[in-house]
């Protein structure tokens, strides 16, 4: 048996395509669930390459969506893992029950650990284990680890690394349609939770509008960080917002260990600093990056920075779209100095 998945809607297209070439019965949005396809045959080659199919799972145990049947089942388990020296268990509940998936994960795991004496890894795992609970059906079937695509795998330099190091000083936009440029500069720094964000007006600036910006910045913000909590399995950190004068900020920036970054068209390209630059992120105790808005950076502050890049030459950006683009620039360039610093050391 394959569990199949798609995207919602498009079900009934994919179970096409796999009646055209295999003899099989198929179950089409099985008890009513969407996104889902279960075909009653095993070749799996015959259909992988379907555009309209998400994923496979093959399914070798079938059981009474109940916890005690599910835990009946570890045995079975156990045989499928065979020598692997580690393991994974995922369950996707569908419906009502009185259980949960943390709990299958939980007690399926320890019965399976107990009888093989795997280790459990949930990042690398050798093998993985799907519990997909439909209804009043659980289906379980065991795959290689490395199968499914994964978001985090030990051969990805985590840019929270370098994220969270970097200070975004952002020039406010003090014009009509200031909340909702605030509102996506807020969505933004919070979305790479990054150090902090100071907003740096410099000069007069009308109160009202830079209020509009700060209430904007606010509900960005506070919309992402939400999102941010039911989507990761981790902590998430809610990003500082302080507020400066630019040319103040730029003076207690200024020490040893910190390096300081002006975007801005009459910088260098990054691709000619990137070496020197990305080895300097490496070690830096802080790294600054100033932002502008309908107005560039005050060409005063440049005598302050370490470098002064422009992110796209002959282009300029949206307001909204600075921060973002600085930060993609500076992750690919950390990366690149990351993975040469680990070069270095295994020859060492």
């Amino acid at each position: 048996m394959l569990l199949i998945k798609t995207l919602v809607g498009m079900e009934y297209i994919a179970a096409s395509y796999i009646r055209e070439r295999l003899d099989a019965d198929i179950e089409v949005r099985p008890s009513g669930f969407l996104g889902l396809v279960i075909v009653h045959s095993d070749e799996i080659e015959r259909i992988s390459d379907i555009p309209e199919i998400e994923t496979i799972i093959p399914i070798s145990i079938e059981c009474k969506a109940d916890i005690n049947e599910i835990l009946k089942q570890a045995p079975k388990i156990a045989k499928l893992i065979g020598n692997a020296k580690t393991f994974a268990i995922k369950t996707k509940r569908r419906g009502t029950h009185d259980f949960t998936s943390a709990d299958v994960n939980i007690r399926l795991g320890a019965e399976v650990k107990k009888l093989t004496g795997c280790d459990v890894d949930l990042i690398s795992p050798e093998k993985t284990v799907y519990v997909e609970i439909i209804g009043d059906r659980a289906l379980i079937g065991v795959t290689e680890g490395q199968v499914e695509h994964k978001k985090y795998t030990p051969d990805k330099v985590d840019s929270r690394k370098l994220l969270s190091k970097i200070s975004i000083v952002q020039l406010p936009y003090l014009e009509k349609g200031a909340f909702e440029l605030g509102e996506r500069i807020g969505r933004a720094v919070q979305a790479f939770e990054i150090k902090e964000l100071i907003i740096a007006p410099f000069g007069y600036a009308n109160a009202y509008e830079l209020e509009q910006f700060i209430k904007g910045v606010r509900k960005g913000q506070i919309a992402r960080f939400e999102v941010q909590k039911r989507a990761y399995d981790r902590d998430v950190r809610k990003v500082p917002v302080l507020l400066q004068d630019l040319y103040q900020t730029a003076r207690d920036k200024r020490k040893k260990r910190n390096l300081l970054i002006v975007t801005d068209p009459t910088g260098k390209q990054i691709k000619n600093v990137k070496d020197e630059l990305g080895r300097k992120m490496f070690y830096a105790d802080e790294i600054v990056v100033f932002v502008g808005s309908r107005v560039g950076i005050p060409k005063g502050v440049f005598k302050f920075a370490d470098y002064v890049i422009d992110l796209a030459p002959y282009i300029t950006f949206a307001t909204e779209q600075a921060i973002p683009s600085a930060l993609v620039a500076l992750i690919a360039v950390f990366e690149e100095a990351f993975e040469d610093s680990g070069k270095k050391e295994e020859t060492t």
